[in-house]
């Protein structure tokens, strides 16, 4: 088996001697590549935000931002990823490096300070660059930040690519004006031409040091082998989750199964009758796959994290760690979602609403693993997601809420009404869909079924929240909803 390198900068470099546990964070720094830095150890800050080649929606290859914090370095064994110190292009005999043009636009515009978070941001920002479909408004002056839409620039920048960056001199403006500013690609950027070339291809792995492996198989059948194997193994897919354990609570094991980039479990399926999503594929990938086609999904995904951990993160990962505070399953429970559950023995498929058994426990046997995630078709009308947290993004909410209604001729016919953070799991609120189901959609209505809706769950006091106050959003959603659908319906 060919030894384990990365393609770091247009270099290959073995991954040896570092350990499985070693993040592409520390994996860089210890090679001298210190523009990388850790901030947080959490995916919160961006601090070590690097750029990684990874199969495009719109082109062969787009060049992708991820927290190099959280991503073991095993787990990138044979891809190809792109420092700050990267972007720049080597200048003529005795000159120094060239600057990029967001590298150059941070610099002119005062973007950097301290510089601590600056190589985040920059990477941050490269990703969104090179986005194939990004492009300036009509007759848009992309020298300017003034912009009808305070989240989008002029030159078709999206600032939520910037989520998840940390600037501790809250230095937002500049950095703004700078995302604001930069143009296109020209047609000489190698790493625009890049793109028009596949990533590389995912290569099976087995990395051991000092008593510790790092497993990639290439196929499913190969990795449920696995698992019947090595019992003891952690499955890891973005590492979101894993990485936060590695790094905060120091938290090893002997055997880590990388599945991120399995076939099987990367395929998005749009059947007469369902929707397919596969549960290796990045939120990011669904997000823009499925361009809006599921609302609900559509409104989950800007409030799910950062866009640095939608990059990474997956729906299979979301619902494998059987958190009662995941954002993605009140808003599956609310599609009347299921899971397909792969193992040795074949498959079975799960309705969501039967999946959690317990606070973090579920059906799932020993050996299975999520293949992917359906929601049936056709998709109710009426949807909405509201997210109860302390800040408006990148937060754990106190209370999330998902609902998905059918109203005709004034009558609520059927209602699915997903809860997150007032159980030990995930919750479908039977009582308040009941109350709802066959009544007319007025304010009535609609004050009773809040009530009901109020009592679902057993919600819990914590430093988020106060049971009382999670109890008090869960009507208050429901009454906005009403207010919300009603406002769209008289106007």
């Amino acid at each position: 088996m060919v030894a384990a390198r990365i393609t770091v900068n247009g270099k290959e470099t073995p991954i040896s001697p570092a350990a499985p546990h070693t993040t592409v964070l520390d994996f860089l720094r210890e090679r001298g590549l210190t523009g990388t830095k850790e901030g947080c150890a959490e995916g919160e800050c961006g601090a070590c935000s690097v750029l990684v080649a990874r199969p495009g929606v719109n082109k062969p290859t787009d060049w992708v931002a991820v927290n190099a914090c959280l991503v073991p370095a095993a787990a990138l064994d044979g891809q190809e990823i792109i420092t700050s110190e990267g972007l720049a292009t080597a200048g003529e005999a005795g000159m120094p490096p060239a600057l990029h043009p967001v590298q150059e636009e941070m610099a002119v515009r005062g973007g950097s300070q301290c510089g601590y978070c600056t190589p985040g941001f920059i990477c941050s920002m490269a990703s969104e660059y090179y986005r194939p479909d990004r492009c300036a408004h009509a007759d848009a002056d992309t020298d300017s930040a003034d912009s009808t839409d305070s989240e989008h620039g002029p030159n078709g920048f999206d600032l939520h690519a910037l989520s998840g960056n940390l600037c501790r001199c809250t230095g937002y403006r500049p950095i703004r004006d700078a995302a604001f500013a930069v143009g296109t690609p020209t047609e000489d950027d190698p790493l625009a031409q890049r793109r028009e070339q596949s990533p590389p291809e995912p290569v099976a792995t087995q990395y051991t040091q000092d008593d510790s492996t790092f497993l990639r198989p290439s196929t499913l059948a190969g990795a449920l082998q696995l698992l019947q194997e090595r019992p003891d193994a952690v499955v890891v897919a973005g590492s979101t989750d894993w990485g936060v354990e590695v790094n905060i609570r120091s938290r090893r094991a002997h055997c880590v199964v990388g599945i991120d980039r399995l076939p099987e479990l990367r395929e998005l399926r749009v059947e007469s009758d369902y929707i397919e999503i596969g549960a290796a594929q990045t939120l990011t990938e669904i997000e823009r796959r499925l361009d809006g086609g599921v609302p609900l999904l559509a409104e989950l995904f800007p409030q799910f994290a950062s866009r640095l951990i939608r990059n990474s993160a997956t729906l299979g990962g979301n619902l494998g760690t059987g958190s009662p505070i995941g954002d993605s399953p009140p808003v599956l429970l609310a599609l009347e979602a299921s899971v397909v559950l792969a193992g040795a023995d074949g498959e079975r498929e799960v309705p969501l609403a039967d999946y959690f058994t317990g606070y973090r426990q579920s059906v799932r046997r020993p050996g299975e693993l999520i293949r992917a995630v359906r929601i049936p078709l056709p998709l109710s009308p009426v949807t909405a997601f509201h997210k109860i947290a302390k800040r408006r993004f990148d937060d754990i909410s106190s209370v999330a809420v998902a609902f998905a209604l059918d109203i005709e001729d004034g009558i609520v016919r059927k209602a699915r009404i997903g809860l997150g953070g007032v159980a030990a799991t995930p919750i479908r609120a039977l009582a308040a869909e009941a109350a709802l189901e066959g009544k007319p959609w007025a304010a009535e209505t609609v004050e009773a079924a809040a009530q009901v809706l109020q009592a679902q769950g057993t919600p819990m006091n914590d430093h988020r929240a106060s049971a009382g106050y999670r109890s008090a959003m869960l009507g208050q959603s429901l009454l906005k909803l009403y207010a919300q659908t009603t406002e769209a319906v008289s106007s």
